[in-house]
């Protein structure tokens, strides 16, 4: 019964938005389809320079994304571990991170204007 009904409103809510695409008047123009993330013009010279910076901040936040991943199993390690033993190995992990990022600060690595 609960596959016939995912199945069902799966079908339904694809074909809504099919629907919609389809009927929609207007129609997004070239500066919406392009990635403004990037920082650069996707349709420009390939091998054009890019700022270091971009791929500082990039490189920051996977890392701390990462960080954020592998916290994550922790309340599930305290039930299978000793509490004091996973709180010294988060500790050390997050000591860990902020020793690395302070010293990246102190670089001058976060600094945009060089």
């Amino acid at each position: 019964m609960n596959l016939i009904l995912l199945s069902t409103m799966s079908m339904i809510i694809t074909m809504l938005l099919y629907m919609v695409n389809t009927f929609m008047k207007t129609k997004p123009d070239i500066n919406k389809m392009s990635p403004y993330e990037c920082g650069f013009d996707p349709l420009g010279d390939a091998r054009s320079p890019i700022s270091i910076q971009f791929f500082l901040v990039a490189i920051l936040f996977i890392l701390f994304d990462l960080e954020i991943i592998l916290l994550l199993p922790i309340p599930w390690s305290m039930n299978s571990n000793s509490p004091i033993y996973t709180f010294t190995m988060m500790s050390i992990f997050l000591i860990t991170l902020t020793i690395g990022l302070l010293y990246e600060w102190q670089q001058g690595g976060l600094e945009w204007s060089h």
